[in-house]
């Protein structure tokens, strides 16, 4: 039984109705916006749901690429390097990854092959200008109507979150690298 399909009870037919799928974004400055997109993806996967999640600007292996080669309908591809981006400076090789990944969102998107895709710190993408704003929001729009579809990153545009259905704003109250501790793995990567 799919993830979105109502089960079928006392011999009665299987009803083929399916529900609208949700715009969820996932933003702000507090730690926590992949590993909640995660925790959706894993919920979806625990209903017998296929997804997609396409990382922006992330190109090494982290806990949850690695994690994903145990759960078969959970499926992730990296457009990104294995290093940070500065705003401002991008590299030429860090805009055409971007947009390849856009266009694979793009392709997956419309290729009913998943009940969920997440787009992973798309919305840095747009803010460090690596993808156009117009062909986010053209997906968005453009989404089947059973795909749920989320979008995390720090600085969301306020036109991606317009069109979201659901918008949720991660707070940092208070982090271990305020306190000079490094980064752990399997807690931040």
């Amino acid at each position: 039984m799919t993830l979105y399909k109502i089960q079928e009870q006392s011999g009665d037919a299987i009803e083929k109705r399916q529900r609208r799928g949700v715009v969820f974004v996932y933003t702000g400055h507090g730690k926590g916006k992949t590993t909640a997109a995660l925790g959706a993806a894993l919920r979806a996967i625990g209903h017998g749901g296929k997804v997609l999640v396409v990382q922006f600007m992330k190109g090494r292996d982290y806990g949850e690429t690695l994690a994903a080669q145990y759960l078969p309908d959970l499926t992730i591809h990296k457009f990104g390097q294995a290093r940070f981006l500065v705003k401002n400076h991008p590299a030429s090789l860090d805009i055409e990854l971007a947009q390849r990944g856009l266009k694979f969102a793009c392709e997956s998107v419309g290729s009913g092959k998943y009940d969920m895709i997440i787009l992973d710190e798309i919305n840095v993408a747009i803010d460090f200008n690596l993808i156009p704003l117009e062909e986010v929001l053209d997906l968005i729009k453009s989404k089947p109507p059973e795909l749920d579809l989320g979008l995390t990153g720090r600085n969301a545009h306020p036109q991606v979150i317009e069109l979201a259905d659901l918008v949720t704003e991660m707070k940092e109250i208070k982090h271990p690298f305020s306190r000079g501790m490094r980064a752990k793995k399997g807690f931040e990567y």
